[in-house]
């Protein structure tokens, strides 16, 4: 605890009251943190607003650099990081590894790539020779991030490096109970000389200042629930601001005959209860063609119940906590079905601990054959033909992530291209395709708006601007010409025109 005590909280002054931190794992009190009232984010917005113009003034190399130290602390003190992550979230050790992994993998990859992204470039003119475009890259402004509380390094730091990098101020809203890693965050940011107004934190209940957020902000990025996601889009679209949303997921993995089942098969401890279940990206849907049914099932059964399950603060443990008493009651109200394993709370172990557990025989009159469980179960159900768990797998609202299983990589691309997600894995449940941070991850249909990762997860917070240049005869000119004869002539230039190159 001694990492907790000795944390700062460097808030703007909070008019609100403060709340008091639980852990997840003993389900003791941990700290108190202050909340912020609206008049607080009004606040933070004016002092962001003031800084955000001096810092996109400086050379994109200056904020690059105040960014590499940053990630060099975080590499330096991870390991305090993974006990302020393990203490309010509840995580294994691997889990916290797996957040702050995201943050310095992703942050990284823009470090490397910001200054390429923002240099303005060339595009074809309307006339050849004769017009010059340019496009230009400028921040938006100040950005609201809110991250979610299963990642509030990964995806807190995860989105708010490319919009610092892009110039902009940002603004980073953690849930209340993973609070004290993104204050961590924000302690180091300060340390290594990113001015203090230009990264803030607002601590706070989203009900008294979600709303104040969205109605400040010239570009929300949300991580989250998709009836939240909802809102937040509607009232951006109210003020023609931009938002990406990563939203819910109702993840498959396809297993097809041909596949290796022990590899499929041990992959099912992280596919489907990394962090307890409570990853967007998590498989909740397992399909598993007829003919290797009870074979997989007794090799993932297997090993399921090998998994360690408990509150180490090291490596010893596969899974931890669940993080909140609402994901407790909400994973044993959806498992009433049969169970093929595990299934139940585990008071023994913590106040929020639950096994491991997957399901057989769950029809589409349960709550969980449909909804998000976001806890450590997943279902598992049989398919005869490609076509009919094609049908399966995009049955639902969600689009965020798949994985399919087989030895056969061609026909697994094939099959990829079916399946309605923002990514699907070939022989990996989520990893390959979220940890490759040069390409964009993001989900379909009600799974989010927007991409993070790669270009666009840095350009979603700028805006574009074509400064175009024309030399001698403008377009539009008729150079002194009759308006019948610059007509004629017109239409013989558009028609030259659109066989050039452009």
């Amino acid at each position: 605890m001694r990492v907790v005590e000795e944390l700062t909280v460097p808030t703007p002054t909070a008019g609100g009251d403060r709340r008091e931190l639980t852990s997840p794992f003993t389900g003791r009190p941990v700290t108190t943190i202050p909340q912020c009232t609206v008049a607080d984010v009004e606040s933070a917005f004016a002092r962001a607003r003031s800084a955000q113009k001096p810092w996109a003034r400086q050379p994109i190399s200056e904020r690059r650099a105040l960014v590499c130290r940053l990630l060099d602390r975080l590499r330096q003190t991870r390991a305090a990081l993974f006990d302020i992550l393990q203490i309010e979230g509840g995580k294994a050790r691997i889990d916290a590894c797996s957040d702050y992994g995201e943050a310095v993998l992703s942050g990284s990859w823009y470090v490397r790539h910001a200054e390429r992204l923002m240099r303005s470039g060339s595009h074809p003119g309307v006339l050849p020779g004769l017009t010059r475009t340019t496009e230009v890259r400028h921040p938006v402004g100040v950005v609201v991030v809110i991250a979610p509380w299963n990642a509030p390094i990964g995806i807190g730091a995860g989105d708010s490096i490319p919009a610092l990098l892009a110039g902009n101020a940002v603004i980073l809203k953690p849930d209340n109970q993973t609070a004290l890693s993104t204050l961590y965050l924000r302690q180091i940011a300060l340390e290594v000389g990113i001015p203090e107004d230009v990264f803030q934190v607002i601590l706070g209940d989203p009900a008294e200042v979600g709303d104040a957020l969205i109605d400040g902000a010239d570009h929300v990025a949300f991580t989250g629930s998709t009836a939240t996601g909802r809102k937040i889009a509607a009232r951006a679209a109210e003020r023609l601001i931009g938002s990406s949303l990563e939203l819910g997921g109702k993840n498959p993995m396809v297993v097809l005959p041909d596949a290796d089942l022990r590899r499929a098969a041990s992959a099912i401890p992280r596919a489907s209860f990394a962090n307890a279940g409570q990853v967007c990206l998590t498989t909740e849907r397992l399909y598993v063609h007829t003919s290797i049914f009870g074979r997989f099932v007794e090799l993932a059964c297997r090993k399921t119940r090998a998994m360690r399950v408990g509150a180490s603060m090291d490596f010893r443990s596969d899974m931890g906590s669940l993080t909140t008493g609402t994901g407790l009651r909400r994973t044993s109200e959806y498992v009433e079905q049969a169970k093929v394993a595990g299934g139940r709370a585990r008071p023994d172990l913590g106040p929020l601990f639950y096994e491991p557990t997957i399901l057989s025989g769950v029809t589409a009159a349960a709550d969980l054959h449909s909804a998000e469980i976001f806890g450590p179960v997943v279902s598992v159900y049989e398919f005869e033909t490609e076509d009919e768990v094609v049908d399966l797998v995009n049955s639902t609202e969600y689009g965020l992530s798949a994985s399919v299983w087989t030895r056969d990589t061609k026909q697994g691309a094939r099959l990829a291209a079916r399946i309605d997600t923002g990514a699907v894995n070939i022989n990996d449940a989520y990893t390959a395709a979220f940890a490759s941070h040069a390409a964009p991850a993001g989900g379909m249909k009600a799974s989010g708006l927007g991409r993070r990762h790669g270009a666009a997860g840095l350009l979603r917070y700028t805006e574009s601007q074509v400064v175009a240049v024309q030399r001698l005869a403008s377009p539009d000119s008729r150079l002194g010409l009759p308006r019948a004869v610059h007509g004629r002539l017109m239409s013989a230039a558009l028609g030259a025109l659109t066989r050039l190159p452009r």
